[in-house]
């Protein structure tokens, strides 16, 4: 039977080292799961800027001008010949336009008289659109459960980073400065922010203005954007103008 002073002994010795080891050992795991986190949670961060999962494309061409009288299925040939973009899964004709477009996202648009085509298309950003959808943990089941063993991960990687190394360099100097510095920077953002109910304090019936109350235009039905692009910019709405 193993004296339970000496094993007392052994892990009082012994115990940072297991610690550091642990570490050493979750931190080769989390890289993966880091590199699609960080990477994905930078491109979400800029999402007003940029379509993280799409690159989009324009490209301008000239042909002869197609007849009105040309049948559609002659008129829808020219232009896709031109643009190459194959067999349209809509087609849509009215006057002197034509407009295809395809599952794909991409749409072309074509003037007769002027013989002018636009080229709209897009291509996916493999990496980031892979990571961005696992970050986006929407309809993944499986995945979450993955999700959640990741964020333990970090919580250990967190919590036993505070212990790994004593004395000065530890909790008891510099580790206190730094994790102090850590704490401070998002708790200082949200004082100085206002926090998540800036803006939407209520005021009372007696301090607040009265003001003439008119009734705004109806906002133009907007299309929202593709099933499959969950990081789509939100579309702007535009008023019609008032009658």
């Amino acid at each position: 039977m193993a004296d339970p002073t000496s094993l007392r002994a052994t892990i009082q010795k012994r115990w940072r080292g297991w610690l550091r080891a642990i570490h050493r050992d979750i931190g080769y795991l989390a890289v993966g799961f880091t590199l699609i986190y960080a990477l994905s949670g930078i491109a979400i961060n800029h999402i007003a800027d940029w379509d993280p999962n799409f690159h989009a494309t324009e490209k301008t061409l000239k042909i002869a001008p197609i007849p009105v009288e040309l049948s559609d299925a002659e008129a829808v040939k020219r232009v896709t010949d031109a643009a190459g973009t194959g067999t349209p899964d809509d087609v849509f004709r009215a006057g002197d336009e034509i407009r295809l477009t395809y599952h794909s996202g991409t749409q072309v648009t074509a003037i007769g008289d002027t013989g002018d085509i636009t080229v709209q298309a897009r291509s996916d950003r493999f990496f980031f659109r892979l990571a961005n959808w696992l970050h986006y943990n929407r309809g993944k089941k499986a995945w979450t459960y993955v999700a959640d063993i990741y964020a333990v991960m970090l919580l250990y990687l967190a919590i036993s980073g505070l212990f790994m190394i004593k004395g000065k360099l530890g909790l008891r100097w510099r580790g206190t400065i730094l994790l102090g510095l850590g704490v401070a920077v998002p708790i200082t953002y949200v004082v100085l922010s206002g926090g998540p109910s800036r803006g939407s304090g209520t005021k009372t019936a007696s301090s607040a203005p009265i003001t003439e109350q008119r009734a705004e235009p109806p906002a133009a039905p907007v299309t929202p954007p593709a099933a499959d692009d969950e990081f789509a910019r939100p579309p702007v709405l535009k008023q019609l103008p008032a009658e």
